[in-house]
């Protein structure tokens, strides 16, 4: 999976070191050497970034059409 700067990625795996869970939405901001990894960052609805993450291809997903956002407390 090749993904880009600014794409919209859905995590697959909890990261709670970063309080990010699974299902939520996030922006990559920077792409890794060999798509080794991904920073991703992580907004509240009302666009207060939650966590900047580290993260494996394996642990994200492209935001696929058929998705709907859904709301959870971060803490």
């Amino acid at each position: 999976m090749a993904l880009k700067e600014l794409d919209r990625v859905v995590f697959t795996r909890d990261a709670p070191d970063v309080g990010v869970a699974q299902g939520d939405v996030g922006v990559v901001v920077h792409v890794y050497p060999d798509d080794a990894a991904y920073e991703v960052e992580v907004f509240t609805l009302t666009g207060e970034t939650l966590a900047v993450a580290t993260a494996k291809a394996g642990d994200l997903r492209p935001v696929a059409r058929t998705d709907v956002v859904s709301a959870r407390a971060a803490g």
